[in-house]
C-alpha cells in the first residue's frame, strides 16, 4: 500500500488562505490577482464559479475589473480554490506549505485570536502556575502557537524561529514535551524577538530554576501548563480563539 495522503493542519491552511488575501486585497489591479490565484491552482473559471455557486460570467467580470471584489467574495474566492485544491490531494497547497520554511511536525497548532486575550485570560486557558513574578497580567496577548519543543530546539534555524510568531511577537509560544524547561528558554533567549508570553508543558515539578532565571532577564513570563494532555491543552487554546463561521476555510 502506498503512503497516505498528505493532509494540511488547519493553521497552515489559514496562514496560506490569509497570504494569498492580503496579496489580492494589496493588489493595484485586484482582477489580475484573483486570475493569477486561479491559474496558479490550475483551475478554470467554470470551475471557480461552479464552486461559490456563480455564473462563470461573474468570475470573468472581476478579473477583469469591471467589478470590484468585497471582503466576502475575496473569502469565496479563496475557499473555492482551496477546496478545489482539497479534491486533487492538496498539489498547490503542499507547494505553498514548503515555502513556509518549518519541518514537518513543528507546529501543532497557530492561530491569531480575534479578540485579544490578556496574559491573566491565556493563563487561566491553560490551567497555568505562573513561574516568573511581576507578570503584567492586562498585557494583550494576539495569538498563539503551539510546538514541539524537541523537534523545535533541534530543526529550527534562528529565521524558522521567527515563523512561530505568526503576525505578531504579542503572542504566546507554547512548548510541549517538555521536561526541565531550560532548553526553551534559551531558544528564546538567543532569539532577538521575544513573544510576549512563554508556556511550558510537560514537568509536574522540578522546573529548572535557570529557566525561570533566562525569562527573568528576558522580562517574558513564563507559565507552566497543567493540561492533562497536549490535546487538552489545544483544546484549551482553540476555545480562546473564536472561528470564523463562512466556509471551511474561512479566514
Amino acid at each position: 500500500m502506498g503512503e497516505p495522503a498528505w493532509e494540511p493542519k488547519d493553521y497552515i491552511i489559514q496562514i496560506i488562505a490569509k497570504r494569498i488575501a492580503g496579496d489580492i486585497v494589496y493588489a493595484q489591479e485586484p482582477g489580475r490577482a484573483l486570475r493569477k490565484w486561479r491559474e496558479y491552482f490550475e483551475a478554470s473559471q467554470s470551475d471557480v464559479a461552479r464552486n461559490m455557486g456563480v455564473a462563470t460570467s461573474v468570475i470573468s467580470e472581476y478579473e477583469k475589473g469591471r467589478r470590484q471584489p468585497g471582503v466576502k467574495f475575496v473569502r469565496r474566492f479563496i475557499n473555492a480554490l482551496l477546496t478545489i485544491d482539497a479534491g486533487r490531494g492538496w498539489a498547490k497547497v503542499s507547494e505553498l506549505a514548503r515555502s513556509l520554511g518549518l519541518p514537518p511536525g513543528v507546529v501543532l497548532d497557530m492561530r491569531e485570536f480575534e479578540t485579544p486575550l490578556t496574559i491573566e485570560e491565556v493563563v487561566s486557558l491553560v490551567k497555568g502556575v505562573v513561574l516568573s513574578p511581576k507578570v503584567p497580567i492586562d498585557r494583550k496577548i494576539y495569538g498563539y502557537t503551539i510546538v514541539d519543543s524537541i523537534r523545535a530546539i533541534t530543526t529550527l534555524s534562528g529565521t524558522q524561529f521567527y515563523m512561530l510568531l505568526g503576525l505578531t511577537s504579542q503572542r504566546a509560544i507554547v512548548f510541549t514535551g517538555v521536561r526541565a524547561g531550560r532548553s526553551p528558554l534559551v531558544a528564546v533567549r538567543v532569539s532577538p524577538v521575544k513573544p510576549s508570553l512563554v508556556i511550558i508543558h510537560g514537568p509536574r515539578k522540578n522546573v529548572d530554576p535557570l529557566a525561570i532565571e533566562l525569562a527573568k532577564l528576558d522580562g517574558v513570563p513564563l507559565v507552566l501548563s497543567l493540561a492533562r494532555s497536549v490535546d487538552e491543552l489545544i483544546h484549551y487554546m482553540r476555545q480562546g480563539a473564536q472561528k470564523a463561521s463562512v466556509g471551511p476555510y474561512a479566514l
